[in-house]
């Protein structure tokens, strides 16, 4: 039986939009099955987070349908605690040969644990931004052209857009 090849890809998805999507579709012509990891999982009622780990394994599991390889969707909190972290997460998904991320902090983290990492590329990063998705859903300007329609159905679903606005609220406001 010929091993089976898998990667990890971290996100935390606050939304998933399309450049996730580019970035899962090069990991697909790389391995066998994808593990798609949904970071920071406690997080969720924030404007940087607004989303919960259900509805964001719900965006993402919709948006990869038509992906061509087998994935896998596993939320993972945050421990604090980055010399336990690579263990955390090891314990929590299948096992994988190699990570693939862009961020700093988790390339170093599964590099030091002796874990191939690659690098994603990045897929017009200004445009396809979370934080900039989350900034044009708090002021009424376009927004779902920047995500798969399955996601945009999602938000619409738990009416993500008023939470977002509600949240960003303050006291003083």
């Amino acid at each position: 039986m010929e091993k089976v090849c898998r990667g990890l890809y971290i996100g935390r998805f606050q939304p998933y939009h399309r450049g996730h999507s580019q970035v899962l579709q090069v990991i697909a012509e790389k391995v066998d099955e994808i593990i798609i990891g949904i970071g920071s999982a406690q997080q969720s009622h924030q404007t940087n987070n607004p989303f919960t780990a259900g509805e964001r394994v719900l965006m993402v599991s919709q948006a990869v349908e038509k992906l061509n390889v087998k994935t896998y969707i596993i939320p993972i909190e945050d421990i604090h605690r980055n010399s336990l972290w690579v263990s955390h997460v090891k314990s929590l998904t299948p096992p994988f040969q190699v990570v693939y991320s862009n961020n700093p902090l988790v390339m170093e983290l599964f590099c030091e644990a002796g874990i191939k990492v690659g690098g994603t590329p990045l897929f017009n990063r200004e445009k396809y931004s979370g934080k900039r998705i989350r900034e044009l859903m708090q002021t009424d300007k376009k927004w779902k052209d920047l995500v798969p329609k399955s996601v945009a159905r999602v938000i619409d679903e738990i009416d993500g857009v008023d939470r977002l606005k509600h949240i960003a609220k303050t006291d003083d406001s």
